[in-house]
């Protein structure tokens, strides 16, 4: 009885730290950007944009499938103009900033 509880002490301490090395090796890491973007935009999830919500749209911009803000209909051109101005001026972590326009 012993001997089975400490195989299956050892079987779990071995499988633990197997999970916790490829959990910092297979990490991903996400960008920031899409957090700040999705806080910048107006938050209504309408869909309107052809996304199922605001972060959708936010992660599509910020990954440059989307070029352009005028898809969300629901944003103020200052709140567009804002996530351009964020957008062009802040790298993320592979160093490059995105373009993207208002038409």
């Amino acid at each position: 009885m012993l001997k089975a509880v400490l195989v299956a002490l050892g079987l779990g301490g071995v499988s633990g730290l197997v999970l916790g090395i490829a959990a910092k090796a297979f990490a991903v890491k996400d960008d920031p950007r899409v957090a700040d973007v999705t806080g910048m935009l107006p938050g209504f999830n309408c869909g309107g944009c052809g996304f199922a919500g605001c972060s959708g749209m936010a992660e599509a911009l910020v990954t440059g499938k989307v070029k352009s803000i005028a898809g969300c209909r629901a944003s103020r051109p200052a709140t567009r103009k804002a996530i351009i101005e964020y957008l062009s001026s802040k790298p993320g972590p592979d160093g490059k900033t995105i373009e993207v326009n208002d038409l």
